[in-house]
């Protein structure tokens, strides 16, 4: 971990304090359906989307339901509640990856939201061969395990310690050998934003929104940059075009 991660620190009381406009950007997906509708169709091939900590199937149900409609074949986790690495979590999301890939035949994309995210950069990094893009939505794999305002909930759901050296894959931090794409926000209130970028390179990016995390799997310009991603035909991976209309409301990460 580098010296800048160790440094990072949790959002503001403030930031977490606006966490509450996640409702809201429920309400501006809804509205924005129409447009939405509009993003590209995908190919059919398979998206497992992993939920965040305590959360879901539940909770990526918005964003499930558009990819479908989008023409994928989507899958929840099937675990319930993501309270950490418990026994049996990491087995059961391996075994569900071979399940997906073998019924459709075809690489899979994973799409993780928080925690759900590190899970999916993991699971690329253990099985290149059955993994076709990874979309990280708001997850602090580069920063300091208690960079965030999350950790008490983390190592009380989990029974683990936050700084516990007990993942798997390898280096959070290390990017997984497929495509790989971070979405972040700068007002994040649970994570650093810091710690949710990527590091670029000719198959890594990271798209910059304006989005509590809370609300990041329903936020519609997080909704609009996954079908974006994931349409892209296999092998054929390029980054996030942010020229025209795009500019207006996709930031620039590097500014």
């Amino acid at each position: 971990m580098s010296a800048t991660a160790q440094t990072l620190r949790p959002p503001s009381k403030t930031l977490m304090f606006l966490e509450g406009r996640a409702i809201h950007e429920f309400g501006a997906f809804l509205g924005a359906l129409p447009l939405l509708s509009l993003s590209p169709r995908g190919d059919g091939h398979p998206v497992l989307v992993l939920p965040g900590l305590v959360a879901s199937d539940v909770s990526t149900r918005p964003l499930r339901s558009f990819l479908k409609s989008k023409g994928y074949a989507v899958s929840g986790w099937r675990q319930g509640r993501n309270l950490g690495l418990r026994h049996g979590v990491q087995e059961a999301m391996v075994d569900l990856v071979h399940e997906l890939c073998d019924i459709h035949g075809r690489k899979i994309s994973l799409v993780g939201w928080s925690l759900g995210g590190l899970y999916a950069r993991q699971l690329a990094k253990m099985m290149p061969e059955q993994v076709r893009s990874v979309i990280t939505l708001g997850s602090p794999f580069s920063g300091h395990p208690r960079a965030t305002n999350a950790w008490r909930v983390y190592e009380l759901a989990s029974g683990r310690r936050a700084d516990e050296d007990h993942r798997f894959g390898g280096s959070l931090s290390e990017p997984p050998p497929v495509p790989t794409t971070a979405i972040f926000s700068r007002t994040d209130g649970i994570c650093a934003w810091q710690g949710c970028m990527e590091k670029s390179s000719p198959i890594a990016e990271s798209i910059e929104v304006e989005s509590s995390h809370c609300g990041m799997g329903h936020h519609p310009a997080v909704v609009y940059a996954v079908a974006d991603r994931l349409a892209q035909a296999e092998g054929q991976w390029t980054p996030f075009d942010r020229s025209g209309w795009r500019s207006l409301i996709y930031p620039d990460p590097n500014r």
